[in-house]
């Protein structure tokens, strides 16, 4: 990934305290079925990891995962790539939570 991509998402957010939504929606609907609105053409799993991946050094303070509708929801993959998303903020906000607590 180029050096400009991973200062991007610092330059939206700034320094300051960042809530992170993450619609599940933005992934293909081949891999992400059960949305209300399906994008043809959507990011890959794989792409969307490493986008949530790029957060890492920012403050945040809290995330969710919007826009799954398991009754649309083909085997579950929905619901799985949402678990897996969700993961990932996770593990992006608790570098940060353990960065704010570390001593200078």
């Amino acid at each position: 990934m180029p050096i400009a991509a991973h200062r991007k998402p610092r330059g939206i957010a700034g320094t300051g305290p960042t809530y992170v939504t993450f619609d599940i929606d933005c992934i293909d609907p081949s891999m992400a079925p059960g949305t209300g609105t399906p994008e043809l053409g959507g990011f890959t799993t794989r792409e969307a990891q490493e986008m949530v991946r790029l957060l890492d050094g920012l403050t945040i303070v809290g995330a969710d995962v919007v826009e799954v509708a398991p009754p649309f929801d083909l085997g579950g993959m929905t619901a799985l790539a949402g678990a897996t998303m969700m993961f990932e903020l996770l593990c992006v906000l608790a570098k940060s939570v353990q960065g704010a607590r570390a001593p200078d």
